[in-house]
């Protein structure tokens, strides 16, 4: 669904879930890992549907992950670092420790 429109320039490799990705250094984590063929970061905390990014600029939170454990990151807006790793979002709402809003 996603591929570059030019060759990789200035790789560097991220790692999500274990899985080594080479991204641009430019790129955003949800580039990135929408251009490796991966389109589920999470789920929803109820129905435990699956998440992707839907908006890309930030306002629709669809593309929170987990980056070098710190958690609820948007990855649209996080540039990507070599030997990042990131995970998916643990399925907790915004909010405290204890997942409350």
């Amino acid at each position: 669904m996603f591929r570059r429109r030019d060759r990789v320039s200035d790789p560097v490799t991220i790692w999500f879930c274990d899985r080594a990705i080479e991204a641009v250094a430019d790129d955003s984590v949800a580039a990135a890992l929408l251009a490796a063929g991966i389109s589920c970061f999470g789920r929803t905390p109820v129905s435990a549907a699956p998440r992707a990014p839907f908006c890309m600029i930030g306002n629709c939170f669809d593309c929170l992950v987990e980056i070098d454990g710190e958690t609820n990151l948007q990855a649209c807006l996080v540039t990507v670092r070599d030997g990042m790793r990131i995970r998916p979002h643990s399925g907790s709402r915004l909010g405290d420790s204890e997942g409350r809003t």
